[in-house]
């Protein structure tokens, strides 16, 4: 194989290619980045750790067809320290890669492509087209409420529900929950002509990277596909694609309150100011100790947002719009920080009923009802 292609256009193709190689595998394929090289002139690369793969066709001038497998970090590192733009990749007989640029040359072992592991198939006639800033938007909302390392497994992801001219997505674990929806899709039939009906779970990496991979471009375009275990995102010239989780997500709308005592509006910057100078008491720690937690006091249309530990105190008191009783609460002040800033709008209506009954944060202004949008936070008991 002899390809030759612009430096500056690999380097702008392995970046995202690194988040689907494999890392300390006891398969040296998973490690790298399969390089085929077609006439005319198109190289393809992919990374796949057996979970979630990336696949990118850039052009490149092909001396000599084939197909090869480096390791993507030697590579990808390796092109960075490149003088030159032009850079010739050579794989011989032997498996021994060259890599020339300018004057300099570095050589590494390579693989045979057939090596690689099978991929899945990257073609379904099931699937919907989403405007890629819609998508990024409404994963900044949920994808912080996603189960890690979570005993239910479903949980360990972020759930979609499709339906003709409606997206839902749903993050929940032990402590928070995170729901939005919107009823706006650039093309609301499958490709075959039926209806969209799809529920499915993305595990919680790929999430991570597919917030990366897309931008918030309202022009751009996110065609999603689904076979029966994986899911394929196409972004501009980028194939992403993961494995599914399997299972059944839990019954989130039984578990959401809506019939709550007591109703508060508030500023949301102001409400995330104070949460943040209470963050510097409630996330140090003194003498290994445990993170405290932060307490909300609703008082006669104050809200005091009060924090104390060994390393000493905070207080401050915002005006609300308040109705129904006063309330002492307490939160981990990391999820109601992060629940808080997910809802985005100028007033935020929060619904408590109890210290010990979840409470819902909601957009305080209405009228657009093509988006929904409900976070829900369990309080911590409190011990004194």
């Amino acid at each position: 194989m002899k390809i030759i292609f612009d430096r500056q256009s690999v380097l702008a193709a392995t970046a995202p290619l690194m988040c689907a190689a494999g890392s300390r595998s006891t398969h040296p394929a998973i490690e790298g980045i399969r390089i085929e090289a077609k006439q005319p002139d198109i190289c393809v690369l992919t990374t796949y750790d057996l979970e979630k793969g990336l696949q990118i066709t850039i052009e490149a001038k092909v001396l000599e067809e084939g197909c090869y497998i480096i390791n993507a970090q030697k590579f990808n590192q390796t092109m960075r320290v490149m003088d030159g733009s032009e850079v010739m990749l050579t794989v011989e007989n032997n498996l021994t890669a060259v890599i020339e640029s300018g004057r300099s040359s570095h050589k590494m072992i390579a693989l045979k492509g057939e090596d690689f592991p099978e991929l899945p198939l990257l073609q379904s006639e099931r699937g919907f087209s989403l405007v890629a800033g819609t998508l990024r938007d409404m994963l900044s909302k949920t994808m912080y409420a996603m189960g890690v390392n979570d005993q239910r497994n479903v949980l360990n992801g972020t759930y979609f529900e499709v339906e003709n001219d409606r997206l839902l997505l749903v993050s929940c674990d032990s402590f928070k929950l995170a729901k939005c929806m919107i009823k706006t899709t650039v093309e609301n039939k499958n490709t075959d002509g039926t209806d969209l009906r799809y529920k499915f779970i993305v595990p919680v990496k790929t999430v991570n990277e597919l917030y990366k991979l897309i931008s918030g471009d309202e022009k751009a375009e996110v065609r999603i596909h689904m076979t029966r275990k994986h899911i394929i995102f196409y972004i501009g010239e980028l194939i992403f694609f993961s494995r599914l989780v399997d299972g059944e997500y839990i019954d989130f709308d039984r578990i959401i309150i809506r019939q709550h005592k007591i109703h508060v509006t508030l500023d949301r910057e102001e409400l995330l100011s104070a949460l943040d100078r209470a963050a510097l008491i409630t996330e140090e720690r003194v003498a290994g100790s445990v993170r405290s937690h932060v307490k909300l006091q609703l008082d006669n249309g104050l809200l005091k947002v009060l924090a104390a530990s060994a390393a000493g105190s905070t207080y401050d008191e915002i005006e609300v719009m308040q109705e129904g009783g006063d309330l002492l609460i307490a939160f981990n002040n990391r999820f109601l920080i992060d629940s808080v800033r997910a809802c985005e709008c100028d007033k935020v209506r929060i619904a408590l009923s109890s210290p010990l009954t979840s409470v819902n944060i909601e957009p305080a202004e209405g009228g657009d009802e093509s988006c929904e949008d409900l976070f829900m936070l369990l309080p911590v008991r409190m011990k004194d």
